[in-house]
This record gives structure tokens, C-alpha cells and sequence, in this order.
């Protein structure tokens, strides 16, 4: 039997008993037996399915629990399991909740300090007779004590009673306070005002009793630590009494403020709520007040003023602070408007902390504030001003933070759109939805510090959404759509997309990708490592979080959600309200317009794209929608025109998509159906029907565009030209503006569209089947010929060809013209395609192609151009354009980098590139038509010699070239593409002009900047206009006029006045071979000889371009069949960089660089490579001489850095003599004074990741392949002019003194000012001591490195005369410098280093020397040897 534990056995015994009772499996002596829940039924009622009681048994291990306490540190940090797959706020951690619950042993046990009672004073007891204390009885506790709610031990009313009189004793009486305040104006005043007599009363009586008896209020002198602590703090008392009364009124109140300004408000709170009393005390108060004021009536005026005074000024601080700390103040009975009983159950203690929620709200914080505060909105998503008093019942207050404020932040909106109650999730999302919709609009960019759709996505609002749309009430699905709607979607985009889809190339557009994501590196590898490369690419991607893909790309990130289906489902089974079917398809079209990938996936998606054929485009339909005042109740079995424009969007994506829409989906019928009856006859509300049937046309366009759909127009061909027989009736409806009318011309232009791309197509027709009969194209792929033949599209000409002069005919009518342009810009790009296809159909005679360009020409073109309404159109181009006005095409205010806009929400100016009045559209297509038919017949290219000549144009050109182009953004790329067509044909018609007028040189120079501006700017997509540039314009003798007037002698010319002044461009010599130096002039004439060569080297260089120019070319020469999609490529920069004039260099830099990188040896440089870079030279010294602003966009230490890989690239390339010579040309042009002052190599350099690295890689050139070159040495000696980075200096004396020794610049062709190598004086000490060094050593010599003997001569003779104050250390350097160069064995260094006087260029040192040293440098010589001298004297006596 086991034995019971004993009185005086310890823990260790206890634990003993546990393990032998528990080794026993002795049955215990009580059996916990637990009823069953009824609630739960038989569950648990069972005591069989319970394990075995010993298994349950309440065990005390001591084992693991320290006999110590632990460590004072805190607990081990929580780890959230949840953390990542709670929904939860920016602000909110799971981790933090837990250690706020934390139960560990060290946030239980926490660090005891014992109190400091050395300074207690120690009492003895009082000695009594008594054999025990004296004993008490409760009835001697004092009355006054009232017990509280519950019952209190003896001890505990004990204790209360004495801290009541302790608190009674040292807190003043009301009176007394009131005599502080009613005493203050005599102390401060104690003359009394100028005429009145003093108070006699106060001052002597009342004033010195009241000083004599009062006590501090504040200061208790408890923490002194003494016994005397009430003395000292009754010593502090007085004197802040004394300095009271000596000071003035105005001191006082001055004080005052400074108090309240450097105090916390909860300080001043506090500090007033010690002179407050109990409810007693406060009727004194009152009592006191009265009878000061009825004395203070009976002063003077004078005094009653300042008392007045300083009474308002008290009481409005206090106002002020009590607004501040209005939500701090304790609240009483009287503040709640249900006065809580003692009757009522439980509120026998009120406790007012958990009532406050009852009393009025405060009034807002006023408006005059420096700290920011929180936004809040209605619930129309306006932002409610800070200091806006609204009343309650909008429903816009509420509980929660800043409850006196109406309104609601994001936050709060976030927090409600989780909320369990379906409606506040609704009203959350909406409320969202209209603050996403107001600030991209920018109502809250002048408001809020921020952007809110970047603040919003940084919080996880698209995931918000997401998350939302998943929701199974209606309600809150539709809310999440109207909201992502909002996000995603400006209709005002989609609006100027279809403005320009009828302009020249207006079709193709740009993907909607943001353009923030990293560059790729360009690498020179083969196309299976590059597929490879892409392929993982993919995969990564694939593998990234949904969250990290949204940061970057909000609608791959959403596609990555599958997106697509959940709009399906709600399409297909959910069905809801017309509102939202419009949204998702807004949505769908948004994404569509993303890239090529979301098309297909959009077209993977199953059942989706059947959904919305079905659905939305059906081809039956109820006919009571076309009823006037029909409700629809869903959008469901109705056509829709917005299902048609996703579809037209969705066939932009590809040629496939597009084939698979037409057959698959069966959208051939649909078109037919809506194409092939008349809108006004469509069973539709009349704006949907015209809208229904512009779309269609778009569609058909779209497919059109590719070759495809073109058996629909032998079908349809009857429908066509009843349209076009129709157009006479639209001209003389467009007298009056309406809605209707401008939606029949957006019809009417979608047609005329169609019928631009159909002829295009046909135009190929007989090309492709000579090419499929012939046997010479067997290995090729065949392309079969198109379904429609020229002569089935030829008969369409007369009717557009009438027209466009019925239309022209308004051109003078501005408002009807207004409406017009759009049709009348379609005209003219038809009539250019038109003629361009009829000039090479085998069956067409030429002469009568040339007779019917003669006839429009005279009949149409001329008598156009000579209208004053188009004069003005060209003198609207610069106002209008979007190079000239930077500002017109930057990116909206919210506008955030991973979603794509084109900022347009607002609508544009009337006067921008895509504004109602904007003349580029129809000028374009104008300039155009104008080079279609000078291409086909030259003869007529004098006949519009008059369009170059327009003032308006010239002044555009000019203004458009020199101006900076805007960023490429999506909000710009696509307008700048539209504005550099017209740029293309201007420069297109001036190529044409230059061979066959002779008056056009006066325009070449103009037009040859224009083009190697718009070469630098032309963007992806227009590698077709860049390669026409660089083939006709470019290198075109023609644009260089200087060429043939006398520009080399100019040159020549221009170098001799400038060797006759102080700035000098001397050349430096080689060291190879002597060769004869040739000017600049012979240098620029051979320049200009080699033009066609030129040409030739840089189009072989851009041959990586072939792929996307091939692309480019099937879609600007009408080759539809090759046209793989409407999207451009995506836009990252323009096609060719800014420094393209260089690219024949970099790129053979770059080949070696890269070869030796892989530890390679390249032998196998071009075998014309001292051609390659001749030519790459002398176009850059042709474009520095007369087009040097062309070049400003690159800054000069870019161009020296360029120059610097002639160098780099060969061991000996820059020893040949065209190179050396071209090279010392361009190098005394970077060297001219202006050059040289906007050097700067501290900069960061476009392609360059470090100019010391490059620095480096030349120095270790020239130590190795120099053979003390000159013009290397100059090249080497630029960048350590004073006012660069000391540490290229220090690279040349520190790690590489070895090229000092074959850096002989001569003085007299070294081209840079050697002012800028000493001015000012070094003051690194580092490199001071390596010049001194190497000078000391030998190192460096006059003979050797002239330059730099003199550079380092120059400052080490300024550092060891300079007497200004320094730190010690530099003192003691430049004084021992000083003695050892008077120690110098050397005698003509020590010569140099202590006589220098100042540089003189004429000099053969560099620089004159004085022949005696200036008394002040001797006096001080003398001083710091002498000491040296002194110092070492012992040392030599003995």
C-alpha cells in the first residue's frame, strides 16, 4: 500500500510518491465523471468510446521549469500559421495579436526593483505602557469615507480615509486659487496705469498674506529625497511668486504661450486638472468669482481692461486646447442625453468610459492645421473636407476612429467590404468603386498628398476584388464588377481609340502592357539558346505569386486568377442586370487590348466566346426592345454593340483569332446579319442599332486587314454600294449638328474603311496567283490568293472619288466641317490605296493611270491646297502637335504603372494631335495621297512644290525638331506615332522634291534635321519609315548642301580665326609613321564623297532589324496577307538609340568585349574594319560640323566615351591614318571651350555602366598598345581635369604610374586649357603625397609627361605655401613636404617646386618661374627650415 505524504517532506518527496503511484497502476482514489450534453444528443454520453482515465490524469512535471527564474528578456516571437492566408488589413498582424495574449512565464514574472529608501527618515516607535498597540474600534473610522460598491476590509477604509486628508491638505482651496488669478494683474502692474491711483488693499494686505501663507499647488517635493523636501519645494514656490511679480503683462501672457506651445497637450490637460477640486470646492469658486468680478467692476477703466484682457486670452488657450483634447475630457451626467438611475439594474456604479459613445460629437478639428489628416468620403466617393460640419442623419458618422468627422476613409471601406452583412459589403465596394472612378478622373489630385489608385493597389485592392467577384450574393458581385470596371477600363480611351481606328494606320495599335518592367539584356546568341532563354522566362513567370505579377502587370496578374471564367459564369448563370453585362464586356475588352497572349487566352476559355455570340449577338430577338421607353430588364438575347466591339478587339489580337472567330464562332453570319439590313430597320433602339452596325463594318475591317472575309463582299457587294449611293443624303444632313448624324458618319467611315483594306487585298490578287502558277516558288510557302479580284473592287473608285469633292466642298464651313473630316480623311487614304494597287495590276494601262493622277491632281489637289481653310490647317500643326506641347500627351495624375492608359479620361483639348480640331488626321491622309501619286508619276512632283513652302509647316518643322521629345509612355506612344507619319511624308515628298526642283535646296538643311531627329525618335512598328530614312534621307548628298557651297572651306576657315585667338585646336601627332596632317576641310569634303558608303556601312549594321522590318513592311505596303496582327510590338524606347550615329562603333567594341569576356581571343575582326570605322568617323565629324544640334540629345562625355572604343577595339586600329586623322578632328571639336564645359563624367552615362571601369580598361590599353600615341595620351589625360572624380587621378599615380613614363603630350598639341587641370588647388592629401612622390622619385619628368609634370608641380608648390588654417594633420604634411623639397638633391625639381610662379602656355616648361622667392614664401621658408634646423640641432652637436 503506498504511503501518504507527511508534514515536512519536500517537492522532491512529492514527485517520488507521483512516480511510484503512477509505476503501480494503482486505480486512483477519486473518478471524474462528466455528464452528458443533452444538446449533443448521444455524443459523449458514452463513457466506452473514452480512453482510459490514466491516460487523461493531471500529471506535475517540475522536470523542464528552471529551479531560477528565467531571464528578464521576452518571450520567443509568435509565429502566425494564418498569417499568410488571413484576409487582413496593412496594419493588422496576426503575430502582433498573439503576443498582446501572450500567457509565457516572462510576460507573467516581470522585473521587481526594490524602492530607494535611503533617503526615508527612520522614526522609532512611541514608547507607550501599553503591553500591546492600542487597539481600535470601526466607529472611530471617519464618517466622510463612504464604501463603494461592495465591501471593504477595515484596512482598506483605513487607507482611504488618510489619502482623503492627505489630498484635502496639500490641494489649494478655490478661493485660494481665485486670489491667484484676481492677484496676477496687480503683480503685474504694481505702478498702477498712468493717472489712476494704486489698490492699496490688494497689493499690501491681501497680496503679502496671500504670498506669505500660500502653498504650491504643483510641486510636492516627494521626490527629493530628504527631509527638508517640503522646505525646498515651499523655496521653489516663492521664487516663481517673485519672478511672477516682477514681470509685465506682456511677458506673462508671451510665456504663457511659449508653455502651452512646447507642452503636450495631455501635460496641460493634467496640469489643469490639479487645480481642480471637488464639487464643494467648485460652488467656492463660484462664489469667489462673483464677488472678484463685482470688485474688479469697481477699478479703474486701465486696469479693468488688462484684467479683461487677460481673462479672454486665458480663456480662449483653454478653448483652444479644450478642441484638441475634446475626445479626452471626462464626461458626466450632464453630458448624456438618457440620464442614467440607481434603480435601474447594474447601474448602481455608471461607468461613463463605456456610456461616451452616447454624448454629442464634438465639433471637426478647424480647417487652419498643419498636421495632415485623414481622407474621408461620402458615399458618392466625394471627399468630404476636414472641416466640414455635416449633419448625422446622411449617415456618414459612425464609431469608429475620428467619429466627429463624417465620412469614411479606405480603411474603414476595406474593413466594411469583409463585413458578414451583405449589405455593408455592397456599399463598401460601390463607395470604392466611385472613389477609384472620381480619382482617375483626378478629382483628388490638387487634395491629397498621394495617389490613390497606387495607395489602393498597394493594400491589396485588386485582390479586394477578386476576391469579391467570387461572392455568391449578386449584390456584391455586382458591386466588385462595376468597382474592376472602374480600375481598369476609362471609356473616354476606348472613345479616341475608335476616333482614330479610321485614320492612316489608326487599325494597328499598341498592346496595352505596362512598360515598368526590366529591360532585357541584349544578347548576341543563337536562336535555340534564345527560345530556350524564353522558354524559362515563361516558366518563371508561370511560377510567380499572383500578387508579385499584379505588382508589375494588373492584368496578367488578374488572368493569372483565371479571371476570364468567373466573368463566364456570371455571363452564363448568374445573368445579371443589363449595368453589369456591359461592364464585364468592358472589362473583356480591356483585357483583349492587353497582348496577344490574353487574346488567347480569352479564346481558350471555354465557352466564353459562345456565351457572348449567343447571348449578345443573336441573330433572333425579341422585337418589343426596339419599343420607345423599353425598359430592358436584362441584356440577355439582345444584340449589343459592345459584345461586337470586344470581338472586333479580340480578332485585333492575331490572324488566327481572327479565323477562329469568323469560322468557329460562326461570326460570318452575324455579320451578314447586321451588315446586310439597314440599322434604321434593326428591330433595336435607333443608336444601338447605328452603333450595332458600325461595329460590324469595324469587324469586317479587322478581318479585311488580314485577307480574310473578303468572300463576304461578293455577297454583300449590293449592300455596299447602296451605302455609298447614300452618302449624298448624310452630306446634306450634317448641316445640323446632332448625335445621330455623327454616329451615321462614324458608319459611313468604318465602310469607307473596309473598302480601304478590301482593295488592298484585291491589289495583291494577281501578284499571289503568278506566284502559285509558277514553278520558281515551289520551296516557299504558297499563299493562295485572295477571293476577290481587282476588277471586282475597281467600280467602287467613282462613287468615293464623288465624294470627296462633294465634301471638300464644305471644307469653308467650319461646323459641318467639323463632322465631315473623319469621312473626308477616309477618302483621301482610299483614293492613296486605290491608285497605288491600280498602278501595278497587270491589266491596267499605265497611260491611263498617269492621265487619271493628271486629271485629280488639277481637278481635286491643287484647287484643295490653294483653299485659305487649308492654309490655316498647317498653321494649326504647332499648337496642335504633340512634340511642340510636351504637356498635352503626359500621363494623367493617377495614372500607375501597371495599368496601361492612354489618359484621356477628362477628353482631350479640341486643340491636341487627337483633339476635335486637330488637322493632323486629315493633312496626313492629304500627304499621303500626295506621295502615291508623285511616286507613280514623277512628273507631277513640281505641281505641289507649293505644300513645302507653307509657313505653317516650316514653322512646325522647326519648332518640332529642337524640342525634346515627350517620354515614351503609353499615354504618348500612341499619339507620336500618328504625328511622326506626317513627319515621314513631309520628308517622303522633300526626297522626291530634291532631284527635280532646283529651288528646294533652301528647305534641305531643315528637312535633313528633321529626319535624323525623327530617325532617333521613330518607335516599334515603324522600322518600315526608319529604313526608308536611313536609305533616301539620311546620307542623301542632297539634305547636306554645306557639301556643295563651300562648307569644307568654311570649316577651314573657321580654324584659322580660331588659332588666332587664346582658344587653340591643335591636333596631336602619331606615333606611327609620319603621314602629312590633313585640315578639317579635306577631312570633311572626303567625308561627304563617301556619303554612299557611309550608307552602306550603317545598313549592314542594322541588319538585326530585318525580322520586325519585314513585319513593318507588310503592313505600310498593304500586304495583308503577311500581316500577322493588329498589335504593335511593345513599346520599351524608340527603334534606334539615341546615340545611333555611333552604333557601327559600339557594336565592334562590344564584339570584342564580349569575346575576351568568354576568355576568348578574337582574330576574326571584319576585314574592312579600319572602313567600318573610317566611315563611322567621318559621319560623325560630317554631323558635328553641320548638324551639330542634332546631336545635343547625347551628352559630350557620351561622345568621348564612344570615341574612347576606337581604342579598345584593336590593338592597333587608332594608328592608321584615316582613324588617327578623323579621330584628332572630332577630338578638337569636343575640346572647343563650350564642349569642354559641358563635360561631365561624374554623371551617370546612357550605356554606360561606369565611366571608371572604361577609364580603366584605357588606361591598361595605353600601358600596353600606346607606343606613347598622342592623341591616346590626350584621350587619357581629359579625364583628370580638377573638376572630375579625384579617384581617376588617383588611379593614374597610384595603381598605373608606370604610363607616366609614355604620356609625352607635348604642351603645344595638347588642346585643353591646363587652368582647368590646377584650378583650383588639390586638397586631397592622398593625391598630393603621390605627386610629390612620384616627382621625388623620378617617376615623373618633364621629358616624359609634360602635362602632368606641370599639373603636379603646380599644386604641390600651392599645398607647401599655403598658410591657411587646415587640420593638424595636413599642417604637419604640407610643412614636412616643404622641408624635404628644400632638402632636394635635385636641384632643378627644388627649383621648380619652390620658384613656381604661374602657368604660361608659351613657356617650354608650361610655366614661369620667379628668381627670387617673394618675401612672405621666403619668410616662411626660413620659418619651417629654421624649426627642422633647431629640432635636429643636438643630434648634429653631438
Amino acid at each position: 500500500m503506498l504511503s501518504r505524504p507527511k508534514p515536512g517532506e519536500s517537492e522532491a518527496d512529492l514527485l517520488h510518491f507521483q512516480n511510484q503511484f503512477l509505476a503501480a497502476r494503482a486505480s486512483p482514489a477519486v473518478k471524474i465523471v462528466k455528464k452528458a450534453d443533452k444538446r449533443k444528443g448521444q455524443e459523449g454520453s458514452t463513457d466506452a468510446e473514452r480512453p482510459p482515465l490514466q491516460d487523461c490524469k493531471d500529471v506535475v512535471m517540475l522536470d523542464d521549469f528552471p529551479d531560477t527564474l528565467p531571464a528578464l528578456t521576452p518571450a520567443p516571437p509568435k509565429k502566425s500559421k494564418i498569417k499568410s492566408a488571413c484576409v487582413r488589413f496593412e496594419d493588422e498582424d496576426p503575430e502582433e495579436r498573439l503576443e498582446s495574449h501572450d500567457q509565457h512565464i516572462t510576460a507573467v514574472f516581470s522585473k521587481i526593483i526594490e524602492r530607494d529608501t535611503s533617503a526615508v527618515a527612520v522614526t522609532m516607535p512611541v514608547p507607550t505602557g501599553d503591553p500591546f498597540p492600542r487597539t481600535f474600534h470601526r466607529s472611530e473610522i471617519k464618517s466622510e469615507v463612504k464604501v463603494g460598491s461592495g465591501r471593504k476590509s477595515i484596512f482598506a477604509q483605513k487607507m482611504a480615509a488618510r489619502r482623503a486628508a492627505e489630498k484635502a491638505a496639500t490641494t489649494p482651496s478655490a478661493a485660494e486659487c481665485l486670489q491667484i488669478r484676481s492677484a496676477a494683474p496687480d503683480a503685474l502692474d504694481p505702478e498702477g496705469s498712468s493717472g489712476e491711483a494704486p489698490l492699496p488693499s490688494i497689493r499690501e494686505d491681501k497680496a503679502g498674506d496671500f504670498f506669505a501663507s500660500q502653498r504650491p499647488c504643483l510641486i510636492t517635493g516627494e521626490g527629493l529625497g530628504s527631509q527638508k523636501s517640503e522646505q525646498e519645494a515651499q523655496a521653489i514656490h516663492r521664487e516663481n511668486l517673485e519672478k511672477l511679480q516682477s514681470m509685465s503683462e506682456e511677458e506673462i501672457l508671451q510665456e504663457q504661450e511659449k508653455l502651452l506651445a512646447q507642452l503636450d497637450s495631455s501635460l496641460v490637460a493634467f496640469l489643469k486638472s490639479r487645480r481642480g477640486g471637488n464639487e464643494g470646492q467648485k460652488k467656492e469658486l463660484k462664489m469667489e468669482q462673483n464677488r472678484v468680478e463685482e470688485f474688479v467692476g469697481s477699478l479703474p477703466v486701465a486696469q479693468h481692461g488688462v484684467g479683461s484682457c487677460l481673462s479672454m486670452q486665458e480663456s480662449d488657450l483653454e478653448e483652444s486646447v479644450r478642441k484638441e483634447e475634446n475626445r479626452k475630457v471626462e464626461i458626466t451626467d450632464d453630458d448624456l442625453p438618457v440620464k442614467p438611475k440607481k434603480e435601474w439594474i447594474h447601474m448602481d456604479n455608471v461607468e461613463f468610459e463605456k456610456l461616451e459613445w452616447m454624448k454629442d460629437l464634438p465639433s471637426p478639428r478647424q480647417k487652419k492645421t498643419k498636421k495632415g489628416m485623414q481622407a474621408r468620403f461620402s458615399l458618392k466617393g466625394e471627399l468630404i473636407p476636414a472641416d466640414a460640419d455635416l449633419p448625422t442623419h446622411l449617415g456618414l458618422h459612425h464609431h469608429g476612429e475620428e467619429a466627429e468627422r463624417a465620412g469614411y476613409s479606405l480603411q474603414e471601406l476595406f474593413h466594411l467590404s469583409r463585413s458578414q452583412v451583405i449589405q455593408q459589403r455592397t456599399l463598401a465596394l460601390q463607395v470604392l468603386g466611385r472613389i477609384v472612378q472620381k480619382a482617375r478622373t483626378g478629382e483628388f489630385a490638387s487634395s491629397l498628398k498621394g495617389s490613390v489608385l497606387r495607395l489602393l493597389l498597394d493594400a491589396g485592392f485588386l485582390f479586394l476584388l477578386r476576391f469579391s467577384l467570387d461572392d455568391a450574393v449578386d449584390n456584391v458581385m455586382a458591386a466588385s464588377v462595376g468597382a474592376l470596371r472602374a480600375l481598369l477600363v476609362s471609356l473616354d480611351d476606348e472613345e479616341y481609340l475608335d476616333w482614330t481606328f479610321s485614320w492612316y494606320q489608326g487599325m494597328a495599335a499598341f498592346p496595352f502592357v505596362p512598360n515598368n518592367e526590366e529591360e532585357e539584356e541584349e544578347e548576341e546568341e543563337e536562336e535555340l539558346n534564345g527560345m530556350e532563354k524564353s522558354q524559362d522566362k515563361k516558366l518563371k513567370e508561370e511560377n510567380k505569386p499572383d500578387p508579385d505579377v499584379a505588382r508589375y502587370d494588373v492584368v496578367k496578374g488578374l488572368l493569372k486568377t483565371r479571371i476570364q471564367h468567373r466573368l463566364r459564369y456570371i455571363l452564363e448563370v448568374v445573368r445579371p442586370v443589363p449595368t453589369v453585362v456591359l461592364d464585364i464586356l468592358h472589362i473583356l475588352t480591356h483585357i483583349a487590348r492587353h497582348s496577344s497572349e490574353a487574346c488567347s487566352q480569352l479564346l481558350d476559355c471555354p465557352r466564353l466566346i459562345e456565351t457572348i455570340v449567343r447571348e449578345f449577338l443573336p441573330t433572333q430577338w425579341n422585337p418589343q426592345v426596339a419599343e420607345p421607353g423599353c425598359l430592358l430588364a436584362s441584356l440577355h438575347g439582345v444584340p449589343c454593340a459592345t459584345a461586337m466591339k470586344f470581338i472586333r478587339v479580340l480578332a485585333s489580337g492575331g490572324r488566327n483569332a481572327t479565323a477562329r472567330l469568323l469560322n468557329k464562332f460562326e461570326m460570318k453570319s452575324r455579320l451578314s446579319r447586321f451588315i446586310a439590313e439597314d440599322p434604321l430597320d434593326l428591330l433595336l433602339p435607333r443608336e444601338e442599332a447605328i452603333r450595332l452596325s458600325t461595329e460590324a463594318f469595324r469587324l469586317w475591317a479587322v478581318a479585311a486587314g488580314y485577307g480574310q472575309a473578303c468572300d463576304l463582299y461578293r455577297d454583300l457587294y449590293p449592300v455596299l454600294v447602296r451605302i455609298l449611293q447614300s452618302l449624298p443624303e448624310l452630306l446634306s444632313a450634317c448641316g445640323g449638328k446632332s448625335p445621330m448624324v455623327e454616329l451615321f458618319v462614324q458608319r459611313a467611315t468604318a465602310v469607307v474603311t473596309l473598302l480601304i483594306h478590301v482593295t488592298q487585298t484585291a491589289g495583291y490578287a494577281a501578284e499571289l496567283q503568278a506566284k502559285l502558277s509558277s514553278n520558281s516558288s515551289e520551296d516557299s510557302e504558297q499563299v493562295p490568293p485572295p477571293p476577290v479580284a481587282w476588277n471586282q473592287v475597281s467600280g467602287l473608285q467613282p462613287f468615293l472619288e464623288t465624294g470627296l469633292k462633294k465634301s471638300l466642298q464644305e471644307i469653308s464651313q467650319a461646323e459641318t466641317w467639323q463632322t465631315l473630316q473623319p469621312l473626308t480623311t477616309t477618302y483621301l487614304i482610299y483614293l492613296g490605296v486605290y491608285y497605288s494597287s491600280y498602278s501595278q495590276q497587270p491589266s491596267v494601262n499605265p497611260i491611263d493611270c498617269l492621265e487619271e493622277l493628271e486629271r485629280l491632281t488639277s481637278e481635286v489637289l491643287q484647287p484643295l491646297l490653294s483653299q485659305p481653310a487649308v492654309h490655316s490647317m498647317w498653321d494649326l500643326l504647332r499648337p496642335c502637335s504633340a512634340l511642340c506641347n510636351p504637356l498635352s500627351c503626359s500621363p494623367a495624375p493617377e495614372s500607375v504603372s501597371s495599368i496601361a492608359s492612354l489618359s484621356c479620361t477628362g477628353g482631350k483639348p479640341p486643340f491636341s494631335l487627337v483633339g476635335s480640331k486637330s488637322p493632323f488626321p486629315f493633312l496626313t491622309a492629304l500627304l499621303f495621297l500626295i506621295n502615291s501619286i508623285t511616286h507613280i508619276h514623277k512628273g507631277l512632283t513640281s505641281k505641289y512644290s507649293s505644300v513645302l513652302g507653307f509657313g505653317g509647316l516650316k514653322d512646325y518643322l522647326h519648332q518640332s525638331w529642337q524640342t525634346g521629345p515627350p517620354s515614351v509612355t503609353p499615354s504618348s506612344a500612341w499619339i507620336l506615332r500618328h504625328e511622326y507619319h506626317l513627319q515621314y511624308f513631309v520628308l517622303a515628298l522633300a526626297r522626291r522634291m530634291a532631284g527635280s526642283c532646283p529651288e528646294y535646296t533652301q528647305h534641305a538643311s531643315l528637312h535633313h534635321c528633321v529626319a535624323m531627329a525623327l530617325l532617333s525618335r521613330l518607335l516599334p512598328g515603324s522600322e518600315h519609315l526608319a529604313h526608308e530614312v536611313l536609305l533616301d534621307l539620311a546620307f542623301n548628298p542632297e539634305f547636306l548642301p554645306e557639301g556643295k557651297a563651300g562648307g569644307p572651306e568654311a570649316a577651314d576657315f573657321s580654324d584659322i580665326l580660331h588659332l588666332g585667338t587664346s582658344a587653340k585646336l591643335a591636333q596631336p601627332g602619331s606615333a606611327a609613321a609620319f603621314f602629312s596632317k590633313a585640315t578639317r576641310g579635306a577631312l570633311l569634303k572626303e567625308s561627304y564623297q563617301n556619303l554612299p558608303f557611309i550608307r552602306s556601312c550603317y545598313l549592314s549594321h542594322f541588319v538585326h532589324l530585318q525580322p520586325t522590318l519585314m513585319r513593318s513592311q507588310a503592313s505600310y505596303q498593304g500586304r495583308n496577307y503577311l500581316i500577322q496582327s493588329m498589335l504593335l510590338p511593345e513599346v520599351k524606347g524608340p527603334i534606334l538609340p539615341s546615340d545611333w550615329p555611333f552604333f557601327p562603333l559600339i557594336s565592334l567594341y562590344n564584339k570584342v568585349t564580349n569575346a575576351e569576356t568568354r576568355g576568348a581571343v578574337l582574330n576574326s575582326l571584319p576585314l574592312d574594319l579600319v572602313n567600318t570605322v573610317t566611315w563611322n568617323l567621318q559621319w560623325v565629324l560630317l554631323l558635328e560640323t553641320w548638324r551639330a544640334k542634332t546631336l545635343q540629345s547625347i551628352p559630350t562625355a557620351a561622345k568621348l566615351a564612344r570615341l574612347m572604343c576606337v581604342f579598345l577595339t584593336g590593338s592597333d586600329l587608332f594608328l592608321e591614318a584615316p582613324i588617327h586623322r578623323y579621330t584628332a578632328a572630332l577630338l578638337s571639336v569636343y575640346c572647343q571651350p563650350k564642349a569642354l564645359d559641358s563635360l561631365n563624367l561624374d554623371a551617370p552615362l546612357p550605356g554606360l555602366a561606369s565611366f571608371h571601369d572604361l577609364y580603366i580598361s584605357l588606361l591598361e590599353q595605353f600601358e600596353g598598345v600606346s607606343f606613347g600615341d598622342p592623341l591616346f595620351g590626350v584621350f587619357v589625360l581629359l579625364p583628370l581635369q580638377k573638376r572630375f572624380s579625384v579617384h581617376l587621378r588617383l588611379s593614374v599615380f597610384g595603381e598605373h604610374t608606370s604610363i607616366l613614363r609614355a604620356l609625352g603630350v607635348p604642351l603645344q598639341q595638347f588642346p585643353v586649357p591646363l587652368e582647368r587641370y590646377t584650378s583650383p588647388p588639390e586638397d586631397n592629401l592622398n593625391l598630393l603625397r603621390l605627386y610629390f612622390r612620384t616627382l621625388v622619385t623620378g617617376a615623373l619628368r618633364h621629358t616624359w609627361c609634360p602635362v602632368l609634370y606641370v599639373v603636379a608641380v603646380t599644386h604641390v608648390n600651392s599645398f607647401i605655401f599655403s598658410q591657411d588654417s587646415t587640420t593638424q594633420e595636413t599642417d604637419a604634411a604640407r610643412k614636412s613636404m616643404l622641408r624635404k623639397t628644400w632638402l632636394l638633391v635635385d636641384e632643378t625639381l627644388k627649383k621648380h617646386l619652390l620658384y613656381y610662379r604661374l602657368l604660361n602656355a608659351e613657356s617650354p616648361l608650361g610655366f614661369d618661374l620667379y628668381e627670387q622667392l617673394p618675401p612672405m614664401r621666403l619668410k616662411y621658408l626660413q620659418m619651417v627650415t629654421q624649426k627642422e634646423n633647431k629640432e635636429n640641432a643636438p643630434a648634429l652637436v653631438s
